[in-house]
C-alpha cells in the first residue's frame, strides 16, 4: 500500500473507533480507542489461528509504519506544544519549584532505583542484561504520559494545583526523560571508559539547558511575529511552522526538542492573552490546536493498540512484564515521595497528593518509541515487549481507575472531617 494509503486507513479506523467510544463505550477518547485498537488486534491474531495467514494484510500494514520516526520527529513535537500551549504562566510559575522537582529529580530517581531493581529482575529470570542496558530500559520507563486521564481528573473534582502539578510535570518530564536515555544510550554505545563524567554532565546541560532557552526565543519570535498579522488563517499556518520547524532545528542544534516545545507553546500561549492579539485569533489558535491534541492522539493511541500484532513474546517475558508493572508503580511512588517529603518543608501539598500523582503518572506510547529506538544488540525485542505490558496496564488499569480512587480518598477525607467536627 502507498502511504497516502496506508493514512487514510488508519485515520478511517481512529475515526470509527472514536465514534463507537463516544457513542457506546463513552471512556476517556484515548483509552477507549486504544482498547478498541487492542481488541481489533486480539481478533486478527485469534483468526490468524483459525485460518492461517489471514493476518499477514494488517500485520504489514503494521510493519510498515516506522512507530519510533512518527513519534519522535513527527508527533511529539506538536502534542507537547499543543499541551502545553493552553498551560497558565501565572499558575505554573506558583507550581514551579514541584514541577521542576519532578521532572528532573524525580526522573533521576525513578532510572536510578528502576534499573537496579531491574538488573535483579533479569537475574532471577536467569537473563542476562548489563546493568547500563537495565538503567537505559529503566530511562524509557521513566517518563508519565497523564494526558489521556486528565479528563477523567477535571470530572473527579480534582483541584487545580494538583491538577497543574500533573500536566506540568507530564510535560517537562518526557523532555527530561529524553534526554537522560539518550545520555545513557551514549555510554551505552561508547563505553564508560570513553566518557568522562563531565562530557556527559556537559552534554545533558546543553540538551536541557539549550532546550528550554531556544523555545523560550523561538516562542517569543513566534508570537511577535503572529501579532503582526491581523488574519487567523496566516496566524494558525504560523504557529504550525513554528513549531515543525523548530523542533526539526532543534534536533540539528542537539538540543531538546521535546523541552523546546514546552517552552516556546508556553510562551506563545500566555502572550497570546495580550490584549494586541485580536480575540478571534486567539479562539481559532486555541480551538486548532485542541484539535490537533485530539485527533493526533486518537492515531497516537489507535497505533500503541495494533502494535501488539508485531511485538515479539512469550511466557517468560510477559511475566517479567507482568513484575515490572508492580516494580515501576513502586518506583513512582518513590520518586514521588521523596521529593514531596523534602518539598512540604516549605510548602504545602494536597492531603493525598503522593498517592493521586503515583497513580496517575501513567506509561504511554514515548516509552514504546524509545524502546524501538534501541539497537537490536541492546535488547530491544526483550524491552520492547516488556514495554508494551507495562503501558497497556498503565493506560487502561491506571487510566480507567483514577478518577474513582480521588473521589474515593476526598470522600473518605470529608468523611473523617465531618465526624471530627
Amino acid at each position: 500500500m502507498q502511504s497516502y494509503e496506508i493514512l487514510t486507513f488508519f485515520i478511517c479506523l481512529a475515526a470509527l473507533f472514536s465514534f463507537i467510544n463516544h457513542r457506546f463505550i463513552k471512556w476517556p477518547p484515548t483509552i477507549g480507542i486504544m482498547a478498541l485498537s487492542l481488541a481489533s488486534a486480539l481478533l486478527v491474531l485469534v483468526g490468524a489461528r483459525v485460518f492461517p495467514g489471514s493476518d499477514k494484510w494488517f500485520t504489514g500494514i503494521v510493519t510498515s509504519i516506522d512507530f519510533h520516526a512518527l513519534m519522535m520527529n513527527g508527533m511529539l513535537g506538536l502534542l507537547l506544544f499543543a499541551g502545553s500551549v493552553n498551560i497558565d504562566a501565572r499558575s505554573l510559575r506558583k507550581e514551579r519549584l514541584p514541577i521542576i522537582t519532578l521532572a528532573t529529580v524525580g526522573v533521576l530517581i525513578s532510572t536510578s532505583l528502576l534499573g537496579c531493581l531491574l538488573y535483579v529482575v533479569f537475574i532471577l529470570f536467569h537473563i542476562n542484561v548489563e546493568l547500563i542496558y537495565c538503567l537505559l530500559f529503566a530511562a524509557l520507563l521513566s517518563p508519565t504520559d497523564p494526558i489521556a486521564v486528565l479528563a477523567i481528573l477535571k470530572k473527579a473534582g480534582l483541584s487545580k494545583s494538583l491538577e497543574l502539578k500533573i500536566a506540568g510535570e507530564s510535560l517537562f518530564n518526557d523532555g527530561v526523560a529524553v534526554v537522560v536515555f539518550l545520555t545513557i544510550l551514549e555510554v551505552a554505545t561508547k563505553g564508560v571508559d570513553n566518557l568522562s563524567f563531565a562530557s556527559v554532565t556537559v552534554q545533558f546541560l546543553r540538551e536541557t539547558g539549550g532546550g528550554l532557552l531556544y523555545g523560550l526565543l523561538l516562542g517569543v519570535a513566534g508570537y511577535y511575529t503572529i501579532r503582526s498579522v491581523n488574519k487567523y488563517e496566516v496566524e494558525v499556518l504560523l504557529s504550525m511552522a513554528l513549531v515543525m520547524g523548530g523542533y526539526l532545528l532543534a534536533g540539528r542544534l542537539h538540543i531538546s526538542g521535546p523541552l523546546a516545545m514546552v517552552a516556546a507553546g508556553i510562551v506563545v500561549g500566555n502572550m497570546g492573552k495580550n490584549a494586541h492579539v485580536p480575540g478571534i485569533s486567539k479562539r481559532y489558535l486555541n480551538k486548532y490546536w485542541e484539535l490537533i491534541d485530539e485527533m493526533l492522539n486518537a492515531i497516537l493511541f489507535m497505533l500503541v493498540g495494533f502494535e501488539m500484532l508485531v511485538i515479539k513474546s512469550n511466557i517468560t517475558v510477559i511475566a517479567i512484564g507482568l513484575v515490572c508493572i508492580v516494580l515501576v508503580v513502586f518506583v513512582r511512588w518513590a520518586s514521588v515521595a521523596v521529593p514531596v517529603t523534602f518539598l512540604r518543608l516549605r510548602m504545602t501539598f494536597e492531603r493525598h497528593a503522593i498517592v493521586i500523582l503515583t497513580w496517575g503518572g501513567l506509561r504511554g506510547a514515548l516509552s514504546i518509541a524509545l524502546a524501538l529506538s534501541l539497537p537490536a544488540d541492546m535488547h530491544r525485542d526483550l524491552f520492547v515487549t516488556i514495554t508494551y505490558v507495562v503501558v497497556v496496564f498503565s493506560v487502561l488499569v491506571q487510566g480507567l481507575s483514577i478518577g474513582k480512587l480521588y473521589s474515593r480518598l476526598t470522600y473518605h477525607a470529608r468523611a473523617a472531617a465531618k465526624a471530627a467536627e
